[in-house]
C-alpha cells in the first residue's frame, strides 16, 4: 500500500512504529498532487516547500523522542477561507487573491501545537457561497470520480482533495451543508460538529450563527480522531463553549442495540433520487439488523427550513462582507471618480456574481421596509425548527436521512439558482438548529457513484452519532476513493 493510500490512524500507527517518517508520508503527498491536481483542480496552492520542512522537524522530533503527540507529522488540507499565517488566504475570490494573513486560526494554532503539518489550501466557491465549487474566483473543482461532475460545495476542494487521496484529512466548514453534501458526492465522511464546540477564529466569515469548522476524512475512524485536534475552548470567539470534551473515539466499535433512530418523513418527498431512497431504505434494515430502533417520525417545520436559512444567511453575509471595500485591505479597484465610486467599483470588480446575489438578497431583507417581514420572521421560524428537533431528540438518539437529493450532477448541470439551493434542503436545518451531523458513504449509485448518508445529533451528541455511523459504515459495501476503487480519475 502506498503512502498516500493510508487512512489517518494508519498514517498515525505506521508513523509511531517509525515503519513510515513523515518525510516520506509528505513527499509520497505531493507526488500524488502532482499527479492528479491537474484533472481535479481541488487546491488553490500547496505548501510543499513549507510542509517537507515541518516533516523533517516532525522526524526529529519523533527520532529524539520529543514529539507532540500521537499526530504529530500528520499531514493536513485546510479550506481556503480558514486563516495561515503567512500563506495566502483568498476564499477563493478576487477580493482576496493577494490576503496573507498576519496571524492563524484557533485550529492552525491546535495543528502547531499537535505537530501537523499544513499541506495545502483546497479551493471554494466563493466567500464559502455555493454548493457545487463553480463558484470560485480561480477554477471549477471536479469530482474524482467522475471529472465531468461536481464535488459539491462550498468544501469542494476539501472533499476532493480526500477522495482523490491528496490527504486522509482536510478541513472544511458548514455554514448550511457545505461539509456533508461534497462529503456525500465524494464518497468521503463529513462531519458538522456543534456549533461552539470548534473556534471560528480566523475563519473568513459567511454567517457568523451557522458557520462552523469541520473535518473532512476517508473513515468515521477517522473523523473521531479528527475532532479530537479542532475542539475545543477559544475566548476570542464569543460563541465558543467553555465545557469538558470527550474523546470521540471511544464511540468506535460501539454496540448501538436498543438505540432510537427517528426517520421524518419530510426527508422523503419529491426530487429525491431513487438510488438515494434505495440507500436510506438499505441503512435503515442494517440498523435494524443490529439491534436499534428506527422509526418513522414528522419535523413538520421542515418545509420553512431552506427558506429561512437563505434570508438570514444572506443577511448576516451581508453585514459581514461590507468590510470588503477597497479602503482596509483587499482588492481595491484601479478606475474611480471619489471615494463613492471607488466603493462601488471595488466591490462591482471584486465580487463574483453569487455573492452579489446573496448581498442584494440581504440588504433586501434587512432594509427598513421589509425587515419585519422576512428576517425578523425568519428568526422565529428558526426558533421553531430547533423546538421541532428538540421534541424529536426527547424520544430518538439520532436522526436519519439522505444528505442530499441525488448524487454528484454534472457541472454546469444547475444554472438556475433555486435548482442549485434545493441540493441544501436536507442538510441546511442542522445549522439553523445548531446541531451536529455527519455524512457517511453508504452505497454506490445506477452510475457508479458516491451516495452518503446523514445521521443528526443533539448538541454535543458527536459521540452517540459517531457510534451509529460507524456501525453503519463497518456493514457498508466498501466504497473507497475512486483511485482505489476504479473510479474516474
Amino acid at each position: 500500500m502506498k503512502a498516500y493510500e493510508l487512512t489517518m490512524k494508519q498514517m498515525m500507527d505506521a508513523l509511531g512504529k517509525k515503519e513510515l517518517s513523515a518525510y516520506e508520508l509528505v513527499t509520497s503527498l505531493i507526488g500524488r498532487i502532482e499527479e492528479k491536481e491537474p484533472g481535479v483542480k481541488a487546491l488553490n496552492c500547496v505548501c510543499a516547500d513549507e510542509a517537507i520542512a515541518q516533516a523533517k522537524a516532525s522526524d526529529e522530533r519523533r527520532a529524539g523522542g520529543k514529539q507532540k503527540g500521537v499526530f504529530d507529522g500528520i499531514p493536513v488540507i485546510v479550506k481556503d477561507n480558514i486563516c495561515t499565517k503567512g500563506v495566502k488566504t483568498t476564499c477563493s475570490s478576487k477580493m482576496l487573491e493577494n490576503f496573507v494573513p498576519p496571524y492563524d486560526a484557533h485550529v492552525i494554532e491546535l495543528f502547531q501545537n499537535k505537530g501537523i503539518i499544513t499541506l495545502a489550501k483546497s479551493n471554494l466557491d466563493e466567500f464559502a457561497m455555493g454548493s457545487s465549487t463553480e463558484n470560485s474566483a480561480f477554477q471549477a473543482s471536479a469530482n474524482p470520480w467522475d471529472l465531468r461532475r461536481v464535488p459539491g460545495g462550498s468544501s469542494g476542494g476539501s472533499a476532493a482533495a480526500v477522495s482523490a487521496g491528496f490527504s486522509s484529512f482536510a478541513l472544511g466548514s458548514d455554514t448550511g451543508g457545505s461539509i456533508r453534501q461534497p462529503a456525500s458526492y465524494c464518497g468521503v465522511v463529513g462531519l458538522k460538529p456543534t456549533y461552539g464546540a470548534v473556534s471560528r477564529y480566523g475563519l473568513v466569515a459567511f454567517a457568523s450563527s451557522l458557520d462552523q469548522i469541520g473535518p473532512l476524512t476517508r473513515t468515521v475512524e477517522d473523523a473521531a480522531f479528527a475532532m479530537g485536534t479542532i475542539y475545543g475552548y477559544d475566548k476570542r470567539d464569543s460563541t465558543s463553549m467553555n465545557i469538558g470534551y470527550p474523546d470521540y473515539t471511544r464511540a468506535i466499535g460501539k454496540d448501538i442495540k436498543g438505540m432510537r433512530i427517528g426517520l421524518p418523513k419530510e426527508y422523503f418527498g419529491a426530487g429525491l433520487d431513487s438510488d438515494v431512497k434505495d440507500a436510506v431504505d438499505k441503512a435503515v434494515s442494517t440498523m435494524q439488523s443490529l439491534g436499534a430502533i428506527v422509526e418513522e417520525t414528522a419535523l413538520p417545520t421542515f418545509a420553512y427550513a431552506l427558506l429561512s436559512y437563505y434570508i438570514i444567511s444572506s443577511a448576516e453575509a451581508t453585514s459581514n462582507l461590507s468590510r470588503y471595500d477597497g479602503v482596509k485591505y483587499g482588492y481595491r479597484a484601479k478606475d474611480f471618480d471619489g471615494i463613492v465610486d471607488m466603493y462601488i467599483q471595488t466591490r462591482n470588480e471584486g465580487f463574483g456574481p453569487e455573492v452579489k446575489r446573496r448581498m442584494m438578497l440581504g440588504n433586501y431583507v434587512l432594509s427598513s421596509g421589509y425587515y419585519d417581514a422576512y428576517y425578523l420572521k425568519a428568526l422565529k421560524v428558526r426558533t421553531l425548527i430547533k423546538q421541532d428537533f428538540d421534541r424529536l431528540f426527547e424520544k430518538y438518539d439520532c436522526i436519519l436521512s439522505p444528505t442530499a437529493p441525488t448524487p454528484a450532477f454534472f457541472a454546469g448541470e444547475k444554472s438556475d439558482p433555486m435548482q442549485m439551493y434545493l441540493t441544501d434542503i436536507y442538510t441546511v436545518p442542522v445549522n439553523i438548529a445548531g446541531l451536529t451531523a455527519v455524512s457517511v458513504p453508504c452505497a454506490l449509485s445506477a452510475q457508479g457513484l458516491p451516495i452518503g448518508i446523514q445521521l443528526i445529533a443533539r448538541p454535543m451528541g458527536e459521540e452517540t452519532m459517531l457510534s451509529v455511523a460507524y456501525a453503519l459504515e463497518q456493514t457498508s459495501p466498501a466504497i473507497g476513493a475512486p483511485a482505489f476503487a476504479g473510479g474516474g480519475m
